[in-house]
């Protein structure tokens, strides 16, 4: 093993020399996002020269017949920039037909990039491999067991378990280290749950709950977050007992894998390690830290055990419930020791140094609102998020390690989402952390504004998702350059031209040789961590223990601004860490969702087919007054294992003799969203540009529905059915600003008019409705939204939604799969 260890870090070398020399001989470069652009994607490419050229225009080149086929006056100078003299912004949006192609510039030339809807596809799965391997209990990459003897106490208050053992094996190691952290492994676990809440279509599920390869008709992001759960449940083992840490830094005794672990912390223990009992108050000895609390890990357990009570509800019932006292316990105990609790390190200088809470106590807060209704979490929700309404990063040129933890605060969303009275508070909020960090960044090429402490990746990812959201929530674009020029910096358009992700791409540049004992020893790649990112050169210098181990083959991009080295030997900027790679799910699962569905609109811009080139159907069932047909509809969805798309008037939501009806939807899983509030006709029927609504009116209807909605804990989604589902552009563009998108059924397919009864001119019976769609072609079928109504008027008998057995089935056998609607 050791000599073909040395036979590989000789070809590396080598292979390293060549491109070194490569890059010697090179004066300026293009850089892009080597995975590629979706079609509707803003898409820029930065070129940095360190000598004086001139560009005032450029060309995009297919790849395979090296003809130009898009040319560009679009380039925007910046000057010098970390090792560049001179640098570019050369914008190709308006360029979106799909293929392979190369940038041109004079006599400069990109690597090759993809223009492709699918470039993200599979890629929120991807990173879940490395949290997979950094499983610790049993680890599915080794196929072994490891820190099975975890723990003994340290710092109870009651002596009598001081020192005692207790069972915390589990969860993730943080890095490649092997400590365990609260702070860090519950955010991790909220993010997978977070991604998997917003776009549940986006993950697969390939392998089991032990993380080894095998499907177990539950998706592979909920094994990974309940894996997460089962260790928080263990380091809160009861009221009032929580525990921050597993082991320290005295871990830090050379490269081994976790099975080989063989670190020993005390006499008389064997390989326990010590596990840190929080007590809100400064911990350790030489290096102390400046603990003043508990709140920050306390809102931490909170938020996870809150949000794991609902994802977890349909895969581990019993389990789910448990989770919600739990819950409420982690924020009471909050908020009887607020404050912050870091991280202990004994032989080195170096913490997770967390100082803030608010953060951590309003996401807790709302998510707990979330899941009880109880509007007292939701006035204690914007209590804490005025004491922080910025996280203090953002904006900022410099910050202590983890000092600002997580590094987005995603209460502002849910509140803005679930508290309408201060809706337009948390927005501000959200607007002004993107402000900051948009004007920091405004002056350079990359559009980069996270400051380069150790972990900016991380920062990266938590500025992404925080844009993102943003943009999902108010429809507001304007900062969707900033967002592509932070999402293609993750993917190689920054200084290094590298992928900060480990193996993605495969075939691209990327992480190879991350601090990692898996690769560094045995060669084990360590696919889909996101390592630290690239530091001040004014830190890197400073930091102890560092040593490159090959050529430095990025030697012409290091700078004062930034460093970053794809090496073995700098843990600073080249190290996985398993909570920003759990971070990065949310933002890559958007990204697939975004163009996994490919939408068809009519002429008032509403929705009327999603994926029409694929054999998927989407079953709308709608209800204002009448719902006769509610429970056939939910016994017969149920039966035949598929999920339903239901919308409901505010009417229909208030009454409560559909509340049971209601939760059983909700509890099964299907998509629920609003039809209005009380079923107002919006535009005039022969002339449907003449509004009869104003937007005071029709925003007030509406948001009466969806705050129906949150009463019920429901939460809507995206999508939006109007009532008579009849409207036009005006109140499209309406919904839009609410964040909503306006759907309809798909002209042709006639099921929609089974609301009509004898006497009417439009009159259908059920048997010429299903006949009519038994003659629909698959061009019409596919991606189409069937609409059925849950009731109907008395005076109609053969109720069309008792064919729904036989629509299904008639579906299914001719191919078609019947899809709820992605969030």
């Amino acid at each position: 093993m050791i000599q073909k260890h040395v036979l590989c870090q000789v070809l590396i070398t080598l292979s390293m020399m060549f491109l070194w020399e490569r890059i010697y001989a090179q004066q300026a470069w293009i850089r892009i996002n080597q995975l590629g652009y979706r079609e509707a994607d803003v898409k820029v490419a930065v070129m940095g020269s360190k000598e004086p050229i001139e560009c005032t225009r450029f060309e995009v080149v297919d790849a395979a017949t090296h003809k130009v086929v898009y040319e560009a006056k679009a380039v925007k100078y910046f000057g010098k920039y970390g090792p560049f003299a001179h640098t570019w912004r050369l914008n190709f949006s308006p360029f979106s037909r799909k293929g392979i192609y190369y940038i041109k510039a004079g006599s400069i030339k990109s690597p090759e990039f993809k223009i492709d809807n699918r470039v993200y596809e599979g890629t929120a799965d991807f990173v879940l491999k490395y949290m997979r391997q950094q499983r610790s209990k049993y680890n599915p990459f080794l196929k072994d067991s490891c820190h099975t003897k975890d723990g003994f106490i340290v710092y109870h208050p009651d002596k009598n378990k001081d020192s005692t053992y207790i069972d915390v094996a589990g969860g993730w190691h943080d890095a490649s280290d092997y400590l365990q952290y609260l702070p860090t492994s519950a955010n991790a676990t909220f993010q997978m749950m977070f991604a998997f809440m917003q776009h549940p279509e986006s993950f697969q599920d390939k392998y089991d709950a032990w993380g080894n390869e095998g499907s177990n008709n539950i998706p592979d992001v909920i094994d990974e977050a309940k894996w997460g759960l089962d260790w928080l449940v263990k380091m809160n083992p009861g009221k009032g007992e929580y525990y921050n840490q597993i082991a320290d830094d005295r871990d830090h005794q050379g490269m081994r894998l976790p099975t080989l672990d063989s670190v020993v912390y005390a006499p008389n223990k064997g390989f326990a390690r010590p596990v840190y009992f929080i007590t809100g108050k400064p911990q350790g000895e030489k290096y102390k830290n400046k603990t003043v609390g508990a709140a920050s890990s306390a809102g931490k357990f909170a938020t996870a055990f809150a949000i794991g009570a609902q994802v977890m509800k349909p895969y581990y019932p019993q389990f789910a419930e448990s989770l919600v006292q739990k819950a409420i316990d982690a924020y009471e105990f909050g908020k009887q020791h607020p404050g912050n609790t870091q991280t202990i390190s004994v032989v080195s200088p170096y913490i997770y140094a967390e100082d803030n809470y608010a953060d951590d106590m309003e996401l807790a807060a709302i998510t707990l609102f979330k899941l009880t209704g109880d509007s007292v979490y939701l006035k204690d929700a914007i209590q804490f998020a005025h004491m922080e309404p910025v996280t203090p990063w953002m904006g900022a040129d410099s910050a202590n390690h983890y000092q600002w933890y997580p590094f987005v605060n995603l209460g502002h969303y849910f509140g803005a989402k679930l508290d309408h009275h201060n809706r337009d508070t948390y927005i501000r909020y959200m607007r002004e952390g993107i402000q900051r960090v948009v004007n920091r960044g405004k002056n350079n090429p990359f559009l980069i504004g996270v400051p380069f402490i150790w972990c900016s990746n991380n920062l990266v990812v938590g500025m992404l998702t925080q844009m993102s959201l943003y943009r999902k929530i108010t429809g507001d674009k304007s900062f969707e350059e900033e967002e592509a020029a932070l999402r293609d910096w993750l993917f190689g358009c920054n200084p290094w031209g590298t992928s900060m992700i480990c193996d993605l791409p495969e075939n691209g540049i990327a992480p190879k040789d991350p601090h990692s004992a898996f690769t560094h020893l045995y060669n084990y790649k360590i696919s889909g961590g996101l390592v630290d990112g690239p530091v001040y050169g004014s830190i890197w210098n400073k930091l102890i223990g560092i040593k490159l181990y090959a050529p430095d083959e990025f030697e012409a991009f290091q700078s004062d601004v930034a460093v970053y080295h794809d090496d073995y030997g700098d843990y600073s900027t080249n190290e996985p860490t398993m909570d920003g790679t759990a971070s990065l799910s949310y933002y890559l699962s958007m990204l697939q969702s975004d163009t996994l569905s490919r939408l068809e609109y009519d002429k008032e811009g509403g929705v009327i087919k999603i994926d029409s080139d694929k054999k998927h159907v989407y079953l709308l069932f709608s209800a204002h007054e009448f719902a006769e047909g509610g429970k056939h509809v939910v016994e017969t969805l149920a039966r035949n294992k598929v999920k339903g798309n239901f919308f409901f008037t505010g009417d229909f939501l208030r009454n409560k003799k559909h509340y049971a009806l209601l939760q059983q939807l909700h509890r099964q899983g299907h998509y629920i969203g609003s039809h209005s509030g009380k079923h107002l006709l919006y535009a005039d029927w022969t002339k449907r540009d003449s509004l009869l609504v104003s937007k005071d009116s029709f925003k007030t209807d509406l948001e009466k529905s969806l705050e129906q909605l949150r009463k019920l804990n429901i939460e809507s989604g995206k999508w939006y059915l109007p009532p008579y589902e009849w409207y036009n552009k005006q109140i499209v563009e309406w919904c839009k600003e609410l964040g909503l998108t306006v759907l309809n059924f798909t002209p042709g397919t006639g099921t929609n008019a089974d609301y009509t009864w004898p006497g009417l001119k439009n009159y259908r019976s059920s048997g010429d409705l299903l006949q009519h769609l038994f003659k629909l072609d698959e061009k019409i079928l596919g991606g189409s939204l069937l609409l059925i109504h849950l009731g109907t008027d008395p005076r109609r008998k053969d109720k069309f939604y008792n064919k729904l057995d036989i629509i299904i089935k008639h579906l299914q056998k001719n191919g078609f799969m019947i899809k709820k609607l992605p969030n």
